[in-house]
């Protein structure tokens, strides 16, 4: 396919990128014991991106033959040509290194090897280790969801590029019942590589925990709530940092008016945080956000958004990086071949540091651990609420009791600036879902535990 993208490139006369995209969407889903969804849905295309006329045209095709394409690049290009009077401002692309050749990643061949009875199987076993877990369990789920991708990449100036990559996911929940009292816990997985990164355990495991920790959580109370002393999971200073920063310094966002806006070189942390975002795993394998190359054709390099708590980069794309007149980072990406490339974080995680989990909780008097990242929400001031699956009260260095129906609440570079222990133990947490910005986003998340102050909620 590569090759019928550079012949089509022959003559083109203005920049024109030209993405290739093939998508297969796997998923099976058990519930109580019954197969409820098994399907399997295939798309792929070439969105065609011009710069003519000072601005874009975008256009799509389906027809994947050398006049398609061409024919979908006089689309694009008359529809730049044709919008150029009514859009404000001039496009230009910051020049970079552009990526070419084969790139890959690990485990496509290992992980589409598995049959439908195996994946099956697995799910099935899975929801019914989750029922049979306690006699206390109601009611249980478990769903593998499997996107194998194939892009081809070419453009005018010099990409050339091509990879293949797949992104298993497993979910399973467990509903525990107790006097009338219900209480639901998941436990998720989601990688951009082969089962053995999915299943560090096994899956039947992994649904005994989120079964035990279901029925461990229905009778638990809440905690007290009001401004403490926390020790956040991986999973939590995932969501914190890609929901409450990263969004923050997507450059997009920066030109819109973030929170991060006219902030570069300044403290915003702790002098212990150094946030990154990058295209690779870094720390340990398979996070679910991997991919070597940026829908615009740029290697997916690491970028230090805030090192030893300073405010270093902003996430961009070849057009930001133009306007604020620095390189790209590698953060172009698109879900689909008629969705156009945004501004998009990869991998964001915070670096471990050198101490010890129990070397932080002993070193606490009084606070809680907070383990299990829920829904919440962030805005672009920084201020987030994010629910957490679990708490333990901690008292003079010691574990106690465990409380459900957390919330924790604050400004994320506050929180961050607040941060007096990191821990040397580090996990990818948040391969499983999508990251929405117009269109999804496979991303992931995570870090080493961390402790902090923000505003917990419980009761009063």
């Amino acid at each position: 396919m590569r090759a019928i993208l550079r012949d089509a490139l022959s003559g083109a006369g203005d920049f024109v990128e030209l993405r290739h995209h093939a998508k297969t969407f796997r998923t099976l889903k058990v519930s109580d014991g019954r197969v409820e969804r098994a399907s399997v849905r295939h798309r792929s295309g070439v969105g065609v991106r011009v710069l003519a006329a000072g601005t874009w045209g975008f256009a799509t095709t389906d027809d994947c033959t050398l006049s398609g394409v061409r024919e979908a690049i006089e689309i694009a290009r008359r529809m730049a040509r044709g919008s150029a009077e009514l859009r404000k401002g001039t496009v230009a692309l910051a020049p970079t290194e552009l990526a070419v050749g084969d790139f890959s990643e690990p485990g496509v061949e290992s992980v589409l090897a598995r049959s439908l009875d195996e994946r099956l199987a697995m799910v099935l076993q899975a929801e019914a280790a989750a029922r049979a877990a306690s006699p206390s369990i109601c009611t249980a789920s478990s769903t593998y969801n499997e996107i194998y991708e194939e892009k081809s990449i070419v453009t005018t100036d010099g990409a050339n590029a091509t990879f293949r990559l797949v992104r298993p996911e497993f979910y399973v929940s467990a509903t525990a019942e107790h006097n009338g009292v219900r209480h639901a816990v998941s436990e998720s997985r989601g990688v951009t590589g082969p089962w053995t990164c999915l299943f560090p355990q096994s899956p039947e495991r992994i649904a005994d925990a989120a079964a035990g920790t279901a029925v461990d959580l229905v009778t638990a109370k809440r905690p007290e709530g009001g401004r403490a002393t926390l020790i956040l999971s991986p999973a939590i200073v995932g969501l914190l940092v890609h929901e409450a920063v990263g969004h923050t310094v997507e450059a997009d966002f920066v030109a819109s008016g973030s929170v991060a806006r006219g902030k570069l070189g300044q403290r915003v942390a702790s002098e212990l945080v150094t946030l990154c975002d990058s295209g690779r795993s870094e720390f340990r394998d398979g996070a679910g956000g991997s991919q070597p190359v940026d829908d615009e054709g740029v290697p997916t390099r690491r970028t230090r958004i805030i090192e030893a708590g300073v405010l270093k980069s902003y996430l961009h794309n070849r057009e930001t990086a133009a306007a604020f007149g620095v390189e790209p980072t590698g953060n172009a990406r698109a879900w689909e071949y008629d969705d156009p490339p945004l501004v998009r974080m990869r991998n964001t995680y915070l670096e471990p540091g050198a101490r010890s989990l129990d070397e932080i909780i002993a070193d606490t008097e009084d606070g809680y651990l907070l383990e299990g990242a829920r829904n919440g929400q962030a805005d672009a001031t920084a201020e987030f609420t994010f629910g957490t699956v679990s708490a333990r009260r901690i008292r003079s260095g010691k574990l106690g009791r465990l409380c459900r129906g957390v919330t924790v609440t604050g400004n994320a570079f506050e929180v961050l600036s607040s941060v007096d222990a990191v821990s040397r133990e580090f996990r990818w947490d948040l391969g499983a879902g999508h990251c929405g910005k117009g269109q999804p986003a496979k991303v992931d998340a995570g870090g080493p535990y961390i402790r902090c102050r923000a505003l917990l909620g419980g009761e009063q």
